[in-house]
């Protein structure tokens, strides 16, 4: 509740700030004339105020239920073995870059490393106002050509990783979850951390029963903060659950067929014989793949968004 009023002010606050600036720069073009120093002021901070006008403008298309909430972003490495491993932690890195030119902060709750190199799966916080609106259009399957850096005759490859974005839930107000629901199991994490892990059941499985979700965490030193970090991806997970079934029944109710979520490929990032990123969703595309890699994802996240919007 107080994370929601002061996200709220916060808005208010930004939208008071551009009317403050529009009315500055009114004042301002009065008294400039023909001073070429004003006007030249005028037009830097009229594309200032532009640059934040698209930005509220863009948060206002973010009216979900939970879109105002942080994220958890799960990647998991598709058929393939190691390529597909190596293409998540590309993701990863993408998405690490991501948030950190926007200002979030993010932090790895769990990680499963390759057999040879990359990542099988990772699970990724998120935390940042608006967070899961934006994160919410990467959900689906991402398609990465390459030549690949493992095969010794550089053949090319193509690989598959699957994006997973849930809500971050609130324990009191979405999830309230009865103790006989669920089974609580300790074993010993097989991580890496020292004798410390090794030699005590540190690690936390939890099943809910009714649905069969079941997560784990071993990435936290004492039992304690791995069951913690374990209620609240459970949590998420019971949350997203819910919304898939929501979403089911508006798709009867329209009277067609939605594709499950987990079977789309939203995206593919083709590095040979071209390099193009282009989203299946919208169309959109471009060919600096080395920028939409380093978190340049911007774009194909306001697309998305846009299309949502035509589609409602």
């Amino acid at each position: 509740m107080f994370q929601e009023l002061a996200r709220e002010k916060r808005t208010v606050d930004s939208w008071r700030e551009i009317e403050k600036g529009i009315t500055d720069l009114i004042e301002l073009a009065a008294l400039a004339g023909d001073d070429p120093t004003l006007q030249d002021e005028i037009e830097q901070e009229t594309q200032a105020l532009a640059h934040r006008l698209d930005a509220q403008e863009r948060e206002l298309r973010l009216r979900g239920p939970y879109d105002s909430r942080n994220a958890l972003l799960a990647l998991h490495a598709g058929a393939g073995g190691t390529e597909s491993q190596d293409w998540v932690s590309m993701l990863l890195r993408m998405y690490l870059r991501w948030a950190e030119m926007r200002g979030y902060q993010a932090e790895v709750l769990e990680m499963t490393a390759g057999d040879e190199a990359g990542i099988k799966s990772v699970l990724v916080e998120v935390r940042g106002d608006y967070a899961y609106g934006y994160l919410r259009a990467e959900h689906g399957v991402h398609r990465l050509v390459r030549l690949s850096p493992f095969d010794a005759a550089h053949a090319r490859h193509t690989s598959f990783a699957q994006a997973e974005v849930m809500p971050e839930a609130e324990a009191t107000l979405d999830t309230n979850i009865p103790q006989d629901e669920m089974k609580i199991e300790t074993f010993r994490s097989s991580g890496p951390g020292g004798q410390h892990m090794q030699k005590t059941s540190s690690a936390v499985r939890i099943t809910h029963i009714p649905t069969g979700i079941t997560v784990a965490c071993q990435g936290e030193r004492s039992q304690y903060q791995n069951r913690e970090v374990a209620m609240r991806i459970l949590q998420a997970r019971l949350l997203e659950h819910e919304l898939q079934l929501q979403a089911e029944e508006r798709a009867k109710l329209k009277g067609k067929h939605l594709p499950a979520a987990w079977g789309n490929q939203i995206r593919s990032y083709v590095l040979h014989p071209y390099k193009m990123v282009k989203d299946h969703r919208t169309g959109h595309e471009t060919s600096n793949a080395t920028a939409v890699l380093d978190g340049e994802i911007d774009d194909f996240i306001e697309a998305q968004l846009r299309s949502q919007i035509s589609v409602d």
